[in-house]
């Protein structure tokens, strides 16, 4: 349903809408600690496919497999390769690269709105 039936409803729209961005910040922000950064880029690679590859569900999902493990395959040689015989935690990488996209993210879908 969208916002006007669920206003005629009797719902508080902005009160739920608030509710549920908590909620599910709180949810992703679990996510994140138990899982580590790596599993937040299981996250972010389906919204960069989106980007790269359009709407069709169809070439979504398979591309977004494909951005999802090539993004840590290619953290995962910076990380055994920039100060060889040293090895960086591939979650260092891959903080910055999901973090600057993460924002660019939140930048376009405040910027639609």
């Amino acid at each position: 349903l969208g916002e006007d039936e669920a206003r005629q409803l009797g719902v508080n729209v902005p009160l739920l809408r608030k509710t549920m961005i908590i909620s599910l910040s709180l949810l992703t922000s679990i996510s994140v600690a138990f899982n580590g950064i790596i599993g937040f880029m299981g996250l972010i690679a389906p919204h960069i496919s989106r980007i790269l590859s359009g709407e069709d569900y169809r070439i979504l999902l398979p591309s977004s497999i494909f951005t999802g493990a090539s993004i840590l395959v290619l953290a995962d040689m910076v990380a055994r390769t920039i100060i060889a015989p040293a090895e960086l935690p591939v979650g260092a990488i891959t903080s910055s690269i999901g973090a600057p996209i993460f924002l660019i993210l939140l930048s376009k879908k405040y910027r639609r709105t």
